[in-house]
């Protein structure tokens, strides 16, 4: 806790205390922040992760620690490294960055996730066999999915006299990118949820 409580101190008295200031700002606002500038680089260095463009998040950090002040960029620097091991699919690294910076770490479904993600589709700049093979890994998912959207709807559909199979196939679609849909509009809410709940504990 004492650690933790540090972290926050830190966090809000130096010029970085700004990113609160400025979390709801576009990416174009950002862009042309002179004032917090290193506030704003490294918001949109973390912005950048949470799109899984570990190039450009540490670009943007690597902007950030140039105009930080000397003092804070030990912390700069461990927000850098949650960012980008979140970028680049490390789960380990990305829990243990988080509890350094004195934040609750992701939860293990979460980590699971990032997990998959890292198998499904490597970060840039890794081998042949590991493409491949998240490419295969990627079209075995969809051909599971559209099985359980063809079985789904056959199933709705045998008390009415059954479907065919193009029209479940074509259904079957439809059922999975709308559970998709609704599971990823979920998932960001309770992100957001989440990032709010950082935000007034780090306040």
């Amino acid at each position: 806790m004492a650690k933790q409580r540090q972290t926050r101190m830190q966090y809000a008295a130096g010029s970085l205390g700004a990113i609160q200031i400025l979390e709801d700002r576009t990416d174009e606002q950002l862009l042309r922040e002179t004032k917090h500038r290193a506030a704003a680089r490294a918001l949109l260095g973390a912005r950048a992760a949470e799109r899984y463009d570990a190039k450009q998040a540490r670009a943007y950090f690597n902007e950030a620690l140039v105009g930080a002040h000397p003092r804070e960029r030990p912390l700069l620097r461990q927000m850098m490294k949650a960012s980008l091991a979140q970028a680049e699919r490390r789960p380990d690294e990305l829990r243990e960055a988080m509890e350094k910076l004195g934040q609750e770490p992701p939860s293990s479904r979460q980590l699971l996730v990032l997990r998959l993600m890292g198998l499904v589709s490597p970060p840039p700049g890794s081998s042949v066999f590991l493409r491949v093979r998240g490419f295969a890994l990627l079209m075995l998912l969809v051909l599971l999915l559209m099985a359980a959207g063809f079985g789904i709807v056959e199933l709705v559909a045998l008390p009415f006299g059954g479907i065919g199979t193009a029209g479940a196939v074509l259904l079957g679609v439809v059922v999975v990118v709308a559970v998709l849909g609704i599971l990823t509009l979920f998932g960001r809410r309770r992100q957001k949820r989440a990032a709010e709940a950082r935000r007034a504990g780090a306040q």
